[in-house]
């Protein structure tokens, strides 16, 4: 069994994550406050998001270094702090390059925050303890992107926007006090030189990949700009992994990739993720602009998904120990993609109850998925790479969450002219079926890469009568 204090340390790291996400997109809502307030248009504003998302993106790969240099209680800590003290400086911004220059604190704040607690989590964790506490870990993931829209404009509406970063503040106190009590004091090591050129090539091509997908999410972006910085982000990172592969300590080990769970994890996580991300965005949108709902109404729908995160949680666990990774995995990504598809065709008629529902299952389907990859992904990772395994999986997370939303603009973008080949016209609806059709493709792919794991897939984790040797390439 989990004990009490490894149960604690991994809901303290999950309230952390779930700060750092909810932080990332809760501003979206209140950007014509903001505005109005800084004296600028509420589309400038899209820049606080993009200067958050961009910064915690580029400075995760380097965590898992200061975690070896300073410790991983050292930089937890520090990390707590520097994000509650730069939300207070968020607050108290009274321009728009002081509001950026305080994300950018923040989210470096955030980038070393998750990784490292998360990394002390799977530390101390046991092998076959390692599928319950996860499931500790994941719920912000998938809580934080619903909540954010109504919260951020709750508190726009009935307070200010300053206590969208105010709130951090007490969350934060408490945060700290927790880790200075609950985490053990390391003695610090010498790692390898800092990898100075792959942290160069490894944050530009982060950084741009992360501000192409914000530029994708914008309701009208200029695709020279798209295509230019695109194109270099893609070119960066080409020769980060170049470098990576081929130095002898790399800031970020992709030879982890060998261990066949862990890259089949990463792999089919990274395609879930642009399903997952994708929903949170194209819901609301459907049920405001085709359903003509008002939007406190399509956010209490939306939270349905949530109901189903929630709901099933219990359940995770017994169905991964009971049936196994790879039907599970294959059940969950099928599933969600057809509840995907059902989502598109849904009308304005449709019963509401039915309505909830089709939402509710998508939330049980990405609670189960999610679960699932993240567990796997470390149940074959020795000890000794479990740092770099970390600082992967946790950099490719960010990545692929934040593309889910430029994946649904596109998918959007794409639906309008094949909603007009179906419909012989331009008919709102047909475009959102296409969208959603598009989305649930996404989710088919990562159940082809389910079908292809092993039998024994993340056997180690279901207990020890079914720990069979670790599956390597």
């Amino acid at each position: 069994m989990v004990d009490g204090r490894e149960r604690r340390v991994a809901l303290l790291v999950a309230g952390c994550f779930f700060m750092e996400i909810l932080d990332g997109t809760i501003v979206t809502t209140s950007a014509p406050q903001i505005g109005a307030s800084l004296g600028v248009s509420s589309t400038s504003i899209s820049l606080v998001i993009t200067a958050y998302l961009v910064t915690v993106a580029a400075l995760i790969p380097q965590s898992g270094w200061m975690a070896v240099r300073f410790g991983p209680r050292r930089v937890f800590l520090a990390a707590i702090a520097v994000f509650t003290l730069a939300s207070a400086g968020c607050a108290a911004s009274t321009t728009l390059p002081e509001l950026v220059a305080m994300r950018v604190v923040q989210g470096a704040g955030a980038a070393m925050m998750v990784p490292v607690g998360r990394l002390e989590v799977l530390a101390k964790a046991p092998k076959d303890q390692l599928l319950r506490v996860m499931s500790f870990l994941v719920w912000p993931a998938l809580i934080a992107p619903v909540f954010a829209p109504l919260v951020g404009g709750a508190i726009t509406t009935y307070a200010s926007w300053h206590w969208l970063f105010l709130i951090n503040l007490p969350l934060g106190a408490l945060a700290f006090l927790s880790a200075w009590r609950l985490l053990e004091r390391s003695r610090p090591a010498q790692p390898p030189p800092l990898d100075k050129p792959g942290l160069l090539l490894t944050c530009a091509g982060l950084a741009g990949l992360a501000y192409t997908a914000q530029l994708l999410a914008e309701p009208a972006p200029s695709w020279i700009e798209v295509s230019l910085i695109g194109g270099a982000a893609l070119a960066l990172i080409v020769a980060a992994v170049r470098h990576l592969l081929r130095t002898a300590a790399p800031l970020v080990n992709l030879r982890t990739l060998r261990i066949a769970t862990f890259g089949a994890s990463i792999g089919g996580v990274a395609v879930f993720w642009l399903a997952v991300g994708a929903m949170p965005f194209l819901l609301p949108l459907l049920f405001e602009n085709v359903f003509g709902w008002t939007p406190v109404k399509a956010g209490a729908v939306v939270l349905f998904l949530f109901v189903g995160n929630v709901g099933i949680k219990p359940t995770t666990t017994p169905l991964y120990s009971r049936f196994g990774f790879r039907p599970v995995l294959v059940m969950t990504t099928t599933g969600l993609a057809l509840s995907i598809a059902a989502a598109g065709l849904l009308t304005a008629d449709t019963p509401l109850a039915l309505i909830g529902f089709v939402v509710l299952i998508g939330g049980v389907f990405r609670s189960i998925g999610l679960t699932g990859y993240n567990t796997m992904a470390f149940g074959d990772v020795p000890p000794g790479d479990m740092r770099d395994a970390n600082t992967l999986a946790a950099t490719s997370q960010q990545l692929f969450s934040g593309l889910g939303v430029a994946f649904a603009a596109v998918a959007l973008r794409a639906g309008e002219p094949l909603g007009k080949l179906v419909s012989n016209g331009s008919d709102l609806a047909a475009t959102y079926t296409a969208a959603f059709f598009l989305v649930a493709v996404a989710a088919l792919l990562a159940t082809v890469g389910a079908l292809r794991l092993h039998p024994s897939a993340g056997d180690v984790l279901r207990g020890p009568a079914r720990a069979p040797e670790p599956v390597t390439e």
